[in-house]
């Protein structure tokens, strides 16, 4: 193939004369700033695919190649006339980030989205076009990378959700969007410095909450790096700056020490008859800077700034290095990992040790294969890169499907754009925690994960149905935190159901919004009711009428993404909207309405002003709970407090840590009252101080069953002495006269020194 023929290197201003024929020539560029007069047309010729067709030519077909160069002319074509703000043509970006995706050996079907990942946002290219030209894989992947339309949305941090559910989702079905929107995002960030600072800090901060994650979870090491530097160098350019002068200035003092490592290391390694490559390398500026952040060091402080790489023959070898090393320096305590036998999430596999060096200076040391290094650097690409070695990659394939089907199962969870991506976002933090099934499976969860966790990681429906687990073979609270090796057997009940409190303590994104997702469907009828109470009496405090009319119903819903005023209700009902919020939008509403009268209600009389309290039963379900801290009981004076996702929260007046949160977000709290009739019972805690006696117990839990009252748990706290014992019982009683009857009785046992009713939570 003759790579230098014309048809083969082609540029902008080979296709000029034959665009301009083109009826599509007439469309006009979007974003194409005009020129100054005193600014000379910048001269077409400069975006030339030979490089990339060059690139190409290496692993693609003939056949794969034309149609590569069929997009590359639509695409120019699209684009003619529009410039970057670095004066560049605009063709020059998409052929960059084509480039990137063929150093991973990308697909032609990737490598022809890449070329045309910008015409349907800023050109108008319909995806039926893309469909008839290039075929319907290429219009998915081109439709998975272009942004919606902003008109659509409320608001700017809407409109950015909604764009990256679209691409998680299409990535989730094809990771080659993910692919090649990190490569568009990769050349954007090498070309950021012609961007207003405020733009660069925005586009940075984006790429390091968002992009920079999604790049270490797939794997893809060599971009995670880079987009780190960039992103730092933008968002905090004068720590970048200092830190890079001081990295500067410290490297001459350590190259001896490097040269001594390097030698000794190599020396050794050589008699012991492995065949290895060593490199040495210095840390990302971003690496010591986040070191220094999160340690609280100083510079000076950060000894590790060099590590070093080995990558030996075989698996054998790996661990025969690392007791070579050993032997040759010493190992510090506690910093030894082995990510070859517990590989991470993301497929990583080495052997990590941090080392005491000449002079005293810590080193840390990689030791891994050649499969593994080609794995570590290339992640999920290696799929593309190394095709004839795929068998190698099964189990990093299976991770990286199962981390993108769980997007798919969020996503049916979920009910906005930005709540999916709240929960994305809490799966991509790289830290994690290794534990074990009974049956000694390895699952990997981000640090933090609690066992409830662990059963949603196992399916949705065992979490769903979750009663108690067991960490180590003894029982444990669904709160507690996971470390590695714990192995964790979870136990479950058909009649069991999620709860709110649940949502105070899970951490994966599959378990919040399986969560949410029950409390929103299952409960849905009490979250509207308790939703429609809250909006009517906003509603009244502002003098309007609770009845909408309809033509106000279509606008409310017009302008709040809702599908209908019941999903209103429920979003209010569950804490996830504010009543009087609502009320005030209603009421701008009116106001620009002359059809509807607003200052009456039903009846025609007054509304009255000041909203009434609500009426709690304490039989509503999970729409309204009795806070687990304070435990009130009827005849405590009450407070409640709309919590997201938790509905209606209730807690007595005097408890500390609702006057805490009070204090920090009144506008969450409403008044609320105690119904008559309560046909039921409620829980609270007593403590009792009592003579460590032979009996001491039974006697206590004998009155407080002959009190009418039942037992839910118990536990002891002994004194130093063993004089005295302190028993705390949760008990349920009727009302505060039951507990007051109970407490009186229980205070007469010979032995009992005092008895008080526990609100500490």
């Amino acid at each position: 193939m003759n790579l230098t023929s014309p048809d083969s290197s082609l540029s902008s201003a080979a296709t000029t004369k034959k665009r301009a024929a083109s009826p599509r020539s007439a469309r006009k560029p979007a974003n194409t700033p005009p020129l100054p007069d005193h600014q000379p047309a910048l001269q077409p010729g400069v975006a030339s695919i030979t490089h990339l067709t060059t690139k190409l030519a290496e692993y693609l077909t003939p056949a794969e190649l034309k149609k590569v160069k069929e997009a590359y002319r639509f695409s120019d074509e699209m684009h003619l006339g529009q410039m970057r703000k670095s004066g560049e043509p605009y063709i020059s970006h998409p052929i960059a980030v084509a480039e990137i995706c063929a150093d991973w050996k990308l697909d032609a079907q990737a490598i022809m989205a890449a070329l045309l990942h910008d015409v349907m946002e800023d050109q108008d290219v319909k995806k039926d076009e893309l469909i008839e030209r290039f075929g319907a894989p290429v219009a998915t992947l081109v439709d998975g990378l272009s942004k919606l339309d902003k008109i659509e949305f409320q608001s700017q941090i809407e409109a950015q959700a909604e764009n990256f559910r679209k691409m998680l989702l299409a990535m989730a079905r094809d990771v080659r969007v993910i692919l090649v929107k990190l490569a568009d995002r990769l050349h954007n960030m090498r070309t950021l410095g012609v961007m207003i600072p405020e733009k660069k800090r925005r586009i940075a901060r984006e790429t390091m909450e968002v992009y920079i994650p999604i790049a270490h979870r797939l794997g893809l090491n060599n971009i995670y790096r880079e987009l780190q530097e960039l992103a730092f160098s933008h968002l905090y350019p004068l720590r970048h700056r200092t830190l890079a002068k001081a990295v500067k200035a410290a490297r001459g003092n350590r190259r001896e020490v490097v040269s001594k490592i390097l030698e000794s290391v190599s020396t050794t390694l050589a008699a012991t008859g492995i065949n290895a490559q060593i490199d040495g390398r210095e840390k990302s500026l971003f690496g010591i800077y986040r070191k220094m952040h999160n340690k609280h060091l100083s510079f000076s402080q950060v000894l590790d700034v060099y590590g070093f790489r080995i990558v030996v023959d075989t698996f054998a070898n790996c661990y025969l290095a690392l007791g070579t090393l050993h032997a040759l320096y010493k190992p510090m305590p506690g910093k030894f990992k082995d990510y070859i036998a517990i590989p991470k999430l993301n497929g990583y596999q080495s052997l990590h040790t941090t080392l005491i060096g000449p002079y005293g200076t810590p080193v840390e040391f990689q030791i891994r294969t050649q499969d593994m290094h080609r794995v570590a650097e290339s992640g999920v690409a290696a799929h593309w890169l190394y095709k004839d070695e795929e068998g190698n990659l099964s189990d990093l394939q299976q991770r990286t499907h199962a981390w993108l089907q769980s997007l798919l199962d969020i996503q049916k969870q979920t009910g906005d754009s930005a709540e999916f991506l709240e929960h994305v976002k809490v799966d991509l933090f790289p830290d994690s925690v290794y534990v074990f099934t009974p049956k000694s499976k390895i699952i990997a969860l981000p640090r933090g994960a609690t066992a409830l966790d662990f059963a949603y990681t196992i399916h949705t429906d065992v979490g769903d149905q979750t009663i108690a687990a067991k960490i180590n073979h003894e029982p444990a609270p669904l709160r507690t935190e996971l470390h590695n090796g714990d192995i964790v057997e979870i136990i479950t009940s058909p009649s069991s159901r999620p709860s709110p409190n649940w949502l105070s303590f899970v951490r994966t994104g599959k378990a919040r919004s399986a969560i949410r997702h029950h409390l929103r469907t299952i409960n849905l009828s009490e979250s509207v009711e308790l939703g429609q109470r809250l909006l009517s009496q906003a509603l009244a405090m502002l003098n309007l009428n609770p009845v909408l009319a309809p033509i106000v119903v279509d606008r409310l819903l017009n302008e709040s993404s809702a599908k209908s005023l019941d999903e209103i209700y429920a979003d209010i009902g569950v804490g996830k909207r504010m009543a009087t919020l609502v009320a005030r939008h209603i009421m701008g509403l009116l106001e620009n309405e002359p059809l509807v009268t607003p200052l009456l209600d039903m009846e025609g009389v007054a509304a009255p002003t000041k909203m009434d309290p609500v009426v709690i039963y304490g039989s509503e379900g999970v729409s309204v709970q009795l806070s687990p801290c304070c435990q009130p009981i009827p005849g405590d004076h009450i407070t409640g407090q709309l919590k997201r996702d938790q509905g209606l929260v209730v807690h007595a007046e005097d408890c500390n840590i609702a006057k805490r949160q009070r204090s920090k977000d009144p506008d969450r709290w409403i008044e609320v009252l105690w119904g008559e009739d309560l046909n039921r019972r409620f829980d609270c805690r007593i403590k009792v101080l009592v003579h460590n006696d032979k009996g001491i117990l039974a006697r206590v839990a004998a009155e407080i069953g002959d009190s009418d009252a039942n037992i839910i748990y118990v536990n002891m706290d002994d004194d130093k002495d063993q004089l005295m014992t302190q028993l705390i019982f949760t008990i349920q009683v009727e009302d505060r006269v039951h507990l007051a009857r109970l407490m009186r009785n229980v205070r007469r046992i010979r032995g009992v020194t005092r008895i008080l009713r526990d609100r500490s939570g």
